[in-house]
């Protein structure tokens, strides 16, 4: 039997965006409320957990453009305050030498103690030099604006992110109740859970379990029909991500893994690539919370370090269908 892994790791990565900050923002916050919309729509949909699914979705895309506002503000912010530290000194004399100039008597400022001719070239040396300080007073307001504005803007942006993780939540939780509620599935075996159990407990291998799971079948029931041989290598990814290595490449340990290898934020949604039937769902070896799924004889595919799995073993599992959580706990 062939088995194709596919391991799921926690990677918050960086969403590529060329847009402004505030323009981020602005974006991410639309996503968000279109996803609250979506929940209040979800509550009397005909097909409520697909409903819940593109809510979850929604949610999950545009909590991570935010997270990435966020890192943006906040490198924005540390760069704006690098630059007023470093003009620190510079700063603190052109602010000296305007309040001595603020306190002297005015007739003061139009002598110097060498003379007439040195009185001249000090007015013209202060002429010169008065352009220069007023750039100088410039630059810094303008620094101490955008500094206002990007603490505004991360003020707004973080409130919105609460309350996106506290709505997107609630989907989470809707949907997992959903998802186990569900009756209607088609089944294409009945478990013999004692032999599920035995197999667990006497293999030591990957391959070796899946090559054991025909005696987990208590009854054949039926066989889901797919286009699972033609569609081989154009699935669908089962969980928004970023694909870190492939078959066979090592990692910077140089350990090699058979399937790929997913970057995802924590608490992301996986669904079933294709029409498949469960045949596993539980902890394995050292591989986490695995998901083993057969959309056609003989192939496998093998979803392993979710936190939650939802379904039964034996069920038929419709493709784009929510399959269970990543792990993690959303920052």
């Amino acid at each position: 039997m062939r088995a194709l892994l596919v391991a799921l790791f926690l990677l918050a990565g960086p969403v590529a965006a060329q847009e402004s900050t505030a323009e981020a923002a602005a974006q991410a916050a639309r996503r968000i409320e279109d996803a609250a919309r979506l929940l209040q729509r979800a509550e009397g949909a005909e097909n409520r957990l697909a409903a819940l699914t593109d809510t979850v979705r929604a949610y999950e895309g545009g909590l991570a453009l935010l997270r990435d506002t966020l890192r943006r503000v906040a490198e924005e912010r540390r760069v704006i305050e690098a630059e007023m530290a470093g003009d620190h000194e510079s700063l603190g004399r052109l602010l000296g030498t305007l309040q001595s100039m603020g306190e002297s008597r005015g007739t003061a400022l139009l002598l110097h103690p060498s003379g007439p001719m040195a009185t001249a070239r000090a007015g013209m040396i202060l002429s010169d030099a008065t352009p220069a300080l007023q750039a100088e007073a410039q630059a810094l307001r303008e620094r101490l604006d955008r500094l206002r504005e990007v603490e505004a803007l991360e003020a707004r942006a973080g409130q919105t992110l609460r309350e996106g993780l506290a709505s997107v939540q609630e989907a989470r939780a809707d949907l997992a109740a959903a998802a186990a509620a569900r009756t209607d599935l088609p089944r294409a075996y009945t478990e013999d859970p004692v032999a599920t159990a035995l197999l667990m407990a006497s293999t030591a291998s990957l391959q070796d379990f899946a090559a054991g799971l025909g005696e987990t079948v208590d009854e054949e029931l039926s066989s889901p029909t797919t286009d699972a041989a033609d569609r081989a290598g154009s699935l669908a990814l089962p969980v928004d991500g970023t694909i870190l290595r492939r078959p066979g490449e090592a990692d910077a340990a140089g350990v090699t893994r058979p399937g790929l290898v997913i970057a995802t934020e924590p608490r992301a949604i996986v669904t079933v690539p294709i029409t498949a039937t469960l045949r596993f769902r539980g902890p394995l070896l050292d591989y986490g919370t695995v998901a083993i799924l057969e959309p056609a004889p003989g192939t496998l595919i093998v979803l392993a370090g979710l936190a939650q799995v939802w379904g039964n073993a034996g069920e038929i599992l419709p493709e784009g269908s929510p399959l269970g959580l990543m792990a993690g706990e959303t920052p």
